[in-house]
């Protein structure tokens, strides 16, 4: 079947028209497009009352017959007009019905055409039956009658079927079987015959011309429809929005976008001039430019592109117009049309974009951009100021393993308070930023003193430290800090950066959760931790290291119990390197899980060797505790070496909590499946959070050497912790070993108080496999060493600066010690007095005095004062500069100088 094109320009159809075979299979095949079945559906509804029009021409002249000749209803059937008649009444109101309810009938137009086309026949049919049943009837003289009402009949039903070629084809069919039944004559065969085809041809030309107007509607129809989705489209898509205007320059057509804009409805803004909906962008340094354009272009007619305006509104809206002039036949001006475009997100976006250039987006802190040009402008102001900077550089502690552990998500929720916290704690001292990832950097123009950076540093970790809550999650991190001071006219900001940087490797060399300033001797010290990091990574493979092995020894009956397994590194140069000098290397650069796999074979096959009864620790950190893969590799030891579980014993430290999760959960539950003991090592040196004892099934408690030693000492209170830890322990029903045990006094301490297990140098030094398999297999272990300890003492005199009866005086410490110093000072001083003296390159310290004497008086610290802070050396004059900066109290000639 073809199917017509059409193509409409200016309202006028130049398209094909309709064929014959379209005309006459129409309305009885199935439609072939969406358009064909809604005009079917519409050709259909034309003969909604053609039932009715039929009925009452049936009707009528029914009635009309029975006046003239009353007839019965019980006459002869053959010649009884009401039986017909009353039939094709009843079929008239079976077609109006069916029509009328043809949609909750669900018939479809094919469907209705053909019933039709069957209504007309056998309507005709009946009807035909009426009238020869008529002649039967009524006298001859009533003859013209009859054919008057059959000529009715045929009349209507040519009317009705005018619209339907297939519809007047049987109805032509009909009136020439009819005529052929009332008369032989050939003359009225020809006549009706005649009448007939010219009725098809009528209806055939004129349901083409019905087609080919109908189909060339729906077209315009169809692309109004696409025209108007499409405006809405543009329009809902918040790209655009049109305008209109008339000659008069007031606004006759307006989109809902640009209505919104003024939070009003479209039709409140109908009317109104359009400029005055408009306002120059006054902020735009083009803004003259653009209103003599605008206004230019509205006043000649003029098209115009792209001009940037401002809305005549309360928010800062801008919109980029477009338009052209409209014009008629005759060139009369019938206003504007035009597109707008609403650019107000884009210059949002814009400036976010610049402000993304600037500021960290998680965190919104100045980026490491900013932060550099903040530090520049920094150093030129103490140039010109006479006065100089300092920079922070500050690096989280243990977030990898928040990250590893809980995700990302958390991870940079955590980010996000850790800023709030720094940005609280450096308040008007400086500006804080974000330097990528962990890393954040301070920069505090105009402050030089070391007593105000020292205690902003300790501040800042004491904050970052506190514990954060994140989606139900505890959090614990950490942070370490590089310092470095600039000096005005002296300084640049890369050297600084690289001095604040070394300081900030002392600082995680020295411990983490410390902070450093920068000192000379740090750029030799940086040389050397790389080439140690590059030699760890190869010490595996030239087999430097080896695994030593410390006695556990029963403090009841000094039998042993087991041994730790402690990792040596004997390097072919410098010789045995400290664990605690490349461990933490070794954390940093991901040689931790190699070491620790290392160590677990070498002390599970040793142990192998030993009597069933003593039992191997190894020390498991975090980084290895949160490798999901970690108890496959337990397992796959134990098993390589046929090691029972329950003579392996982890040591896990509380950093393994760090990062509370149902993963840590989940890790403690597969090593206790494997059989394995749980120790909690260096208990009291961190939180010691009594959650770690509830949650974790541990079997036993390491106590701290911190504790342990000196702890017969009557000064100190180290005893009653250790009572109140194996207490603690006893109750659930929890071993407990204490470290760092090395003299008699605090050997009978411990036995006394009811630690189960001893470890230290009193019983044995950490000592090779050899040495260990033959001590394990000897019965007892027997105690050396001195009867008690004194706490070390610097010699070293140091110099300090302290504030006596409201004077500033310089003193100097001899015999320092974790407890206390002996002070040389000119001024006098009385017992309990207290007193806050400032060490040279260490910092402020509080003590009280004990006693005094000419010259000289004792000093108690009131915090245990680390004596490493001594240890590091300083270059020569560093220390009046970190006390008092060469440029303090100089005149400008001076300095310039």
């Amino acid at each position: 079947m073809r199917r017509a094109r059409f193509a409409v320009s200016d309202g006028e159809n130049t398209s094909d028209r309709a064929t014959v075979q379209d005309a006459l299979t129409f309305d009885l095949r199935v439609p072939d497009t969406s358009d064909d079945d809604h005009l079917a559906a519409q050709r259909v509804a034309m003969f909604d009352l053609a039932p009715a029009l039929l009925g009452a021409t049936h009707l009528v002249w029914g009635l009309a017959c029975f006046l003239v000749q009353p007839m019965s209803l019980f006459a002869p059937v053959s010649c009884n007009p009401l039986i017909p008649l009353l039939a094709v009444l009843a079929l008239d109101g079976l077609a109006f019905a069916g029509l009328w309810f043809r949609d909750k009938l669900r018939l479809s137009p094919r469907t209705v055409a053909g019933g039709l086309c069957g209504y007309i026949g056998i309507s005709g049919a009946l009807w035909m039956a009426y009238g020869l049943t008529l002649d039967c009837t009524l006298h001859s003289s009533h003859a013209a009658f009859i054919a008057l009402s059959f000529g009715a009949g045929l009349g209507a039903a040519t009317i009705v079927s005018i619209s339907s070629p297939p519809v007047a084809i049987v109805n032509a069919l009909v009136a020439m079987t009819g005529a052929l039944a009332v008369s032989r004559q050939p003359e009225v065969l020809a006549g009706i015959t005649f009448l007939a085809v010219v009725n098809i041809a009528y209806t055939v030309a004129s349901a083409r011309t019905v087609l080919t107007n109908a189909r060339a509607r729906l077209a315009l129809e169809a692309q109004a429809r696409k025209a108007l989705q499409f405006v809405d489209e543009f329009e809902n898509s918040g790209r655009g929005w049109f305008w209109e205007t008339n000659n008069l320059g007031t606004l006759s057509y307006v989109s809902q976008q640009l209505a919104d804009d003024f939070k009003c409805n479209p039709d409140e803004l109908l009317g109104r001039q359009f400029t005055d909906l408009l306002s120059v962008d006054s902020g735009s340094p083009d803004s003259m430019r653009e209103e003599r354009t605008l206004g230019f272009h509205l006043s000649a007619r003029f098209p115009f592109s792209d001009v940037i305006v401002r809305a005549a509104s309360d928010e800062d809206i801008h919109w980029s117009l477009s338009g052209n002039p409209l014009f008629d036949s005759r060139g009369r001006f019938l206003g504007f049309r035009g597109i707008g475009t609403d650019l107000t997100e884009q210059r949002r976006s814009e400036q976010e974009v610049a402000r993304l250039a600037r500021f960290d987006s998680l965190t919104g802190l100045p980026n490491r951009a900013l932060m550099r040009q903040t530090l520049d402008e920094a150093l030129r102001n103490a140039t010109s100021r006479r006065k100089g900077c300092s920079l922070f550089l500050i690096d989280l502690d243990r977030f990898k393993n928040v990250n590893d552990t809980l995700g990302h998500p958390i991870g940079d929720a955590l980010l996000r308070q850790v800023a709030d916290r720094l940005k609280s704690v450096m308040g008007d001292h400086g500006q804080v930023g974000r330097l990528g990832g962990d890393e954040f950097k301070a920069v505090l123009p105009g402050t030089v003193e070391t007593g105000l950076l020292e205690s902003l540093a300790r501040t800042l970790i004491e904050q970052v430290s506190r514990p954060y809550i994140i989606e139900g999650h505890r959090v614990i991190i950490g942070a370490s800090v590089g310092i470095a001071i600039g000096d005005p006219g002296r300084s640049c900001a890369d050297s600084m950066i690289r001095n604040a940087d070394l300081a900030l490797y002392a600082a995680k060399a020295a411990g983490r959760g410390k902070h450093c300033f920068y000192e000379a001797a740090m750029h030799s010290e940086a040389t050397d931790r790389q080439r140690l990091e590059h030699d760890l990574r190869l010490a595996l493979e030239r087999q430097e290291m080896f695994v030593a092995y410390q006695p556990i020894v029963l403090a009841a009956g000094e039998e042993i119990s087991g041994f730790e397994a402690l990792v040596r590194w004997n390097h072919p140069a410098r010789g045995m390197i400290s664990p605690d000098k490349f461990i933490g290397i070794a954390e940093e650069c991901g040689m931790i899980g190699k070491i620790g796999e290392f160590v677990l074979r070498s002390a599970v096959g040793e142990a192998a060797h030993w009597p069933e009864h003593v039992r191997i620790a190894v020390n498991l950190s975090p980084i290895q505790f949160n490798d999901p893969h970690i108890t496959d590799t337990i397992a796959a030891v134990l098993s390589d070496y046929g090691f029972r579980p329950e003579r392996l014993e982890l040591e896990i430290t509380e950093g393994v909590f760090l990062a509370d999760s149902d993963a840590t959960d989940g890790t403690f539950a597969r090593l206790k499946s494997l059989g394995v003991r749980l120790a909690l090592d260096d208990f009291g040196t961190g939180y010691s959070s009594l959650g770690y004892l509830k949650k974790a099934p541990f079997d036993k408690i390491k106590i701290d050497q911190s504790f342990v030693r000196g702890a017969a000492s009557t000064t100190k209170r180290n005893g009653a912790i250790i009572r109140a830890i194996v207490t603690l322990a006893d109750s659930l029903d929890m071993d407990t070993t204490a470290e760092g045990v090395e003299t008699h006094d605090d050997l009978f301490l411990i036995r006394e108080l009811g630690v189960s297990q001893v470890q230290g140098y009193i019983f044995g030094k950490p000592m090779t496999g050899e040495e260990a398999r033959k001590l394990a297999n000897s019965s007892r272990v027997e105690a050396e060493g001195f009867q008690c300890i004194r706490e070390p003492r610097q010699r070293l005199m140091r110099r300090a600066i302290a504030a006596i009866n409201g004077k500033t005086t310089e003193i100097r410490l001899r015999n320092i010690s974790a407890m206390g110093a002996l002070v040389e000072c000119a001024d006098n001083v009385m017992p309990g007095q207290s007193i806050t003296i400032d060490i040279v390159g260490v910092g402020p310290v509080i003590g009280i005095v004990r006693w005094a004497q000419a010259g000289k008086f004792g000093l108690q610290f009131a915090e245990q004062f680390d004596l490493a802070r001594l240890s590091a050396k300083r270059a020569k004059g560093n220390d009046v500069t970190m006390l008092q900066p060469w440029y303090v109290n100089q005149g400008p000639n001076k300095v310039a100088s």
